[in-house]
């Protein structure tokens, strides 16, 4: 996903002026006038304060509703977003890693290649299988709902190298297992995602991540067990969404998400209250009937509401030598109605793994707490001889231009250092390793050991893969013995 903006300093000032005094007998007077107003004019929407309070909680808990269904629209309804991948419940296997050419998600893995399935469940079940994958090679699959529930895992760590079926139901599905399905997931959303990491040893190690790729299978329960198909689902005209349209069309995208993530115990009080000012399934008015007061409180609801989100990125994890290290991303359970966080997680990087998966050490800052800013200064990172990431599969470092988070166009088309690369990296005379960060190559006799970076602001992200559970361990999160080694400016 792109970085969200909101709207205009106007706008946002003028917000201010009727929502941020409140108390005093004139702002009071300036909100009862706009509300008889809307009153007169039929709009039975809050008042501006209720609004605005409705609107903030809204936004945080919406944001990574609208972030995938825009993500699923670019990836899996619009053919001509220029991010499609493929129709629902076809799967799509990139034979390559992300670039700096892809835009629709944010800080976008570039370790493994990717093959994506979005789901459409309504139907019937969906019944995915694997193939047989050499031990060395570490892979998941990643079930991610609507709500940007991860509420299952095929793979290394999951399931094993192994083959075997398995299949994804829906939230209205009854029945039982069939036979020769290892194992039943369900989704809280009709539409879901499968997101699958295979692991690449190197550019070369292509051809073998393809074979392992061509073994994927997507097909509906009823071709897996030869029967004939149940009726189709009916079309659905999706509203357009993008993800460089959410920072003008936020509750509009809300409001079209709803429809297809039913509302549970854990959302209703949100749902009802989003609904009162014209937002999702059960509203009695259009949200764009709003008048402009009310769509001004609005406007600053969102961004104190995106300033709430970006503030749990910053304190809501444990800070480890400037690395801040945190659990971000699991089920329904995981979350239990906690949409600060689950905003938060999305908001760093959709589509992350449980911890106990991938485990994502982020910063944007060096050993003094200044931001890193690869157009000012130059890094180093040096992992002790004895201090590598513990994982059972692999770690990396990616770096990522800190405004977008998208991965940097560079002169040697490196977006990241992994584990696999370090036979071929040097080494210094205690064995430690040091990654050079910087936009300008470091010379010809450390260029191995580059990572460049951004004319300017910078964000990384370290993954650990399948991260070790033995001391010395990252897990849990930030409080294990393993900790990342610190950013130092170079002289």
């Amino acid at each position: 996903m792109k970085a969200i903006h909101f709207p205009s300093l106007a706008v946002a000032a003028f917000a201010i002026a009727i929502t941020t005094f409140v108390g005093c007998s004139e702002t009071n007077d300036a909100i009862s006038l706009a509300d008889k107003a809307d009153k007169a004019e039929g709009v039975s929407a809050p008042s501006i304060e209720e609004t605005k309070a409705i609107a903030e909680e809204g936004f945080i808990y919406g944001l990574p509703i609208v972030m995938n269904y825009a993500v699923m629209n670019e990836y899996a309804v619009n053919q001509d977003s220029g991010q499609f991948k493929a129709p629902f419940n076809e799967i799509l296997n990139e034979p390559r890693v992300f670039t700096y050419k892809d835009t629709a998600v944010i800080t976008p893995n570039s370790d493994t290649p990717y093959s994506l399935a979005w789901l459409d469940l309504r139907a019937e079940p969906i019944v995915l299988s694997v193939p047989p994958v050499d031990k060395d090679r570490y892979f998941s699959v990643m079930l991610c709902d609507g709500n940007t529930y991860n509420y299952g895992y095929m793979g290394s760590r999951a399931t094993g190298n192994e083959p075997g079926d398995y299949m994804v139901v829906g939230p209205d599905w009854k029945g039982e297992k069939p036979e020769g399905i290892k194992q039943v997931f369900t989704s809280t959303t009709p539409f879901s995602l499968a997101a699958y990491r295979t692991q690449l040893f190197n550019p070369d190690d292509m051809p073998n991540v393809i074979k392992v790729q061509d073994g994927y299978k997507v097909q509906p329960l009823s071709s897996y067990l030869k029967k004939p198909a149940p009726p189709g689902a009916p079309k659905i005209d999706f509203l357009p969404a993008t993800t460089a349209g959410i920072k003008e069309n936020f509750f509009q995208y809300l409001d079209a998400a709803l429809e297809f993530v039913p509302p549970a115990e854990d959302s209703k009080e949100i749902r009802s209250k989003l609904a009162s000012i014209g937002v999702g399934p059960g509203k009695t008015f259009d949200f764009k009937d709003l008048s402009l007061e009310h769509k001004a409180a609005v406007g600053i609801a969102m961004k104190e509401g995106d300033e709430k989100v970006s503030k749990w990125l910053a304190d809501g994890t444990k800070k480890v030598n400037g690395w801040n290290i945190g659990s971000f991303f699991g089920d329904q359970e995981f979350f239990n109605g906690d949409w600060l966080m689950r905003a938060a997680a999305a908001k760093g990087g959709i589509y992350g793994n449980d911890a106990v998966e991938a485990a994502y050490p982020l910063t944007r800052v060096d050993e003094k707490g200044e931001t890193l800013d690869g157009s000012k200064y130059n890094y180093t990172l040096t992992f002790p001889a004895d201090g590598f990431p513990p994982v059972n599969a692999f770690w990396s470092v990616t770096m990522y231009d800190g405004k977008t988070q998208f991965l940097i166009k560079n002169p040697i088309d490196r977006y990241l250092i992994n584990s696999p690369m370090v036979p071929n990296m040097k080494k210094n005379d205690d064995g430690s390793l040091t990654i050079y960060i910087q936009k300008d190559s470091p010379g010809d006799d450390k260029e191995s050991n580059w990572l460049p970076a951004p004319d300017g602001p910078i964000y990384l992200a370290m993954r650990l893969y399948w991260p070790k559970t033995e001391e010395p361990s990252i897990l849990p999160p930030g409080e294990g013995a393993w900790k990342p080694p610190v950013l130092v400016k170079a002289e």
